[in-house]
């Protein structure tokens, strides 16, 4: 054998975030956003509204969610810049009925946020590494999957998660396996403040 020694290192990596905002959400909140009223999104249900954080009544919710933000602007992006929500809506998805895979336009970081119970089994979230066709699609065996060749991820939720993830990320839900209705909402973020130098003529204000 030729080889000598061999290494592998990181080149890059994706993190997902996962926080726990419990008595951040009433009762009465949760059922404020499930009378939400709903439409028809390809497989699942989406509210009319999409901008439901700016609703009164979600305040506190909102208040959480930008906590959510602002660390992990600060412990995980390590960026001077604040991120906010834009916008903000609920998603319902019926016995047997997963959501599509598909990525964010026009936004930093997506998130899901858990408000309430979630039916057993809950649907996992599935992230996909691969944004575009593979037209060799060179799959390592499933027993030796690992950080650096899986082309999927799985997370499971639970009551109270709200998870961020980057909006570039196709990702999906699995179909909803119980009798229950599983519910959740969903928001996108991008970032208010100044980036670039007004010496490099490279400023921009947001």
């Amino acid at each position: 054998m030729t080889v000598v020694s061999h290494e592998v290192h990181p080149l890059f990596v994706e993190p997902y975030f996962r926080a726990n905002i419990a008595g951040a959400i009433s009762p009465s909140q949760i059922e404020f956003i499930k009378g939400l009223k709903m439409v028809n999104n390809m497989e699942n249900l989406i509210s009319e509204n999409l901008y439901i954080f700016e609703e009164p009544e979600l305040k506190s919710v909102k208040d959480a969610i930008r906590d959510v933000l602002d660390i992990y602007a600060r412990d995980v992006m390590c960026i001077p810049q604040e991120l906010y929500v834009t916008q903000s809506w609920s998603l319902t998805c019926n016995p047997n009925v997963g959501m599509h895979g598909h990525s964010h336009s026009n936004s930093v970081l997506s998130g899901s946020l858990y408000y309430c119970e979630l039916p057993s089994p809950p649907a996992s979230m599935v992230f996909t590494r691969h944004s575009s066709y593979q037209q060799i699609d060179l799959a390592p065996e499933a027993s030796k999957r690992n950080i650096y060749n899986t082309p999927i991820n799985r997370i499971i939720p639970k009551q109270d998660d709200v998870f961020l993830f980057s909006s570039r990320l196709t990702h999906m839900v699995e179909p909803n396996t119980s009798s229950q209705l599983r519910h959740s909402i969903a928001f996108n973020t991008f970032v208010k403040g100044k980036l670039g130098n007004y010496r490099d003529v490279s400023e921009l204000a947001l």
